[in-house]
């Protein structure tokens, strides 16, 4: 069996390491745990790897946030992946940093990213991981709040979340995800 995970971002050295590029740094680090190398290709960066008898796909696209459903749309096609088994890991202000949230379908909260995935592919109904990166912002503050970089504590905190949030996936690629969800979406 096959699954893509799309590690949403924006590409370019000014974005490394902000609260919007988790998506990237979440597939950077399961490449790392199965030392997997991302190569540059159509769209994005890929890298690929078995485990558990599963093949999976980590996808990075360079489409820009806004745009991800460009690179969603090709790689979900191009290797002909069902729509349930390709799963989209992204930032959510909604949520507290470090928390999780697994679903498979839901309405894009406003994300742009999030919503042009569900307009090119014409459905909500795809799995998705949310990161909490929180909402310490002041009103009209959002959009400079999740382009900023982390603070030296999150960032120190920041290992132990990826970790939930890699075995949250290979839950994903190997139980379901409804299993999945059952064991981290506490």
């Amino acid at each position: 069996m096959k699954y893509i995970v799309f590690g949403l971002g924006n590409i370019g050295t000014q974005y490394e390491l902000t609260r919007h590029n988790i998506g990237f740094l979440a597939v950077d680090y399961i490449a790392d745990k199965h030392e997997a190398t991302f190569k540059t290709d159509r769209l994005g960066d890929v890298a690929h790897f078995s485990h558990k008898g599963r093949q999976i796909y980590l996808v990075k696209p360079s489409t820009y946030m806004n745009l991800s459903g460009k690179a969603v749309n090709y790689w979900t096609q191009q290797l002909k992946v069902p729509v349930e088994n390709i799963l989209v890991i992204t930032d959510e202000v909604a949520l507290p940093f470090g928390k999780i949230r697994m679903r498979p379908k839901g309405s894009n909260g406003g994300h742009n990213g999030l919503g042009n995935i569900e307009a090119t592919l014409q459905t909500r109904q795809y799995p998705r991981l949310r990161f909490g990166i929180g909402n310490d912002y002041p009103k009209g503050g959002q959009v400079n709040y999740v382009l900023s970089r982390f603070t030296e504590a999150e960032f120190e905190a920041l290992p132990d979340y990826l970790q939930k949030t890699y075995e949250a996936t290979t839950a994903f690629c190997t139980i379901g995800i409804d299993r999945a969800m059952n064991s981290y979406n506490k």
